[in-house]
């Protein structure tokens, strides 16, 4: 059963979010490759490393970024870029590819399909190098609750980007891959119901009730043929 309504449904979370980012840089290398983190709540963290690895590619020339963190339940975003290396090179490649961005918990339920990796297989490995990649995220709270009762709390989102060479009065802005986020007020729940006995007896006493009528159809036409094969033949005979 499919819900909506206005809510924040994972109030116990403390007002955060866990996400989960999987991205290729094949032309950059690891030592230039971090994570920063902005909000509306004041936070602005450069370099974010706490579960995170990279991982060389291309005999070290690119860079795989695999991380767990959690933002706050407010506007805001994460980044990909090189602002936290110690020297910032001449001119970095941000072509990439995006394996996985997900939020909350992983939901591998039956028959529930939606936008909770949107951006798996995102490929910009053809656009310009040196240019800074926008990702417009409207994030989704999504609730499932098994028969049990047991809630697990996930977010779809849906994604609007766009790509851009951006430059200030002292020339070039440093590229990066952006991901910029919201929050929608509105909460999908899915909710898993067993179907009542009286529906169960229901359906069953409608195929018994159809099956005597087809067969009584049936049964009907055939007699009627019976009868009128044997008026032909008595036809014949006289």
């Amino acid at each position: 059963v499919n819900e909506l309504y206005v809510d924040d449904p994972d109030k116990d979370s403390g007002g955060k979010i866990e996400v989960t980012l999987n991205i290729s840089l094949p032309n950059l290398n690891c030592e230039l490759v971090g994570l920063d983190i902005q909000d509306e709540m004041g936070r602005h963290e450069v370099g974010h490393i706490d579960n995170s690895m990279r991982i060389p590619l291309n005999n070290g020339d690119g860079c795989r970024f695999e991380g767990h963190f959690s933002i706050n339940k407010v506007p805001g975003n994460f980044h990909v870029s090189t602002h936290s290396a110690s020297a910032q090179p001449q001119n970095p490649d941000m072509t990439h590819i995006i394996h996985k961005l997900s939020f909350g918990d992983k939901l591998q339920v039956q028959n529930i399909h939606g936008a909770f990796n949107a951006l798996e297989g995102a490929d910009k490995l053809s656009s310009n190098p040196l240019a800074s990649h926008d990702y417009i995220l409207k994030i989704v709270p999504t609730v499932y609750e098994d028969m049990s009762g047991k809630q697990r709390y996930s977010y779809q989102y849906t994604v609007a980007n766009k790509e851009y060479v951006a430059y200030s009065h002292t020339g070039r802005i440093i590229p990066a891959i952006w991901f910029r986020y919201d929050l929608s007020p509105i909460t999908v729940k899915y909710t898993e119901r067993r179907q009542p006995l009286y529906r169960f007896i229901t359906s069953i006493c409608a195929i018994i009730g159809g099956t005597f009528t087809v067969a009584g159809i049936l049964d009907s036409c055939i007699f009627t043929a019976s009868e009128a094969w044997k008026k032909i033949q008595l036809g014949k005979m006289q």
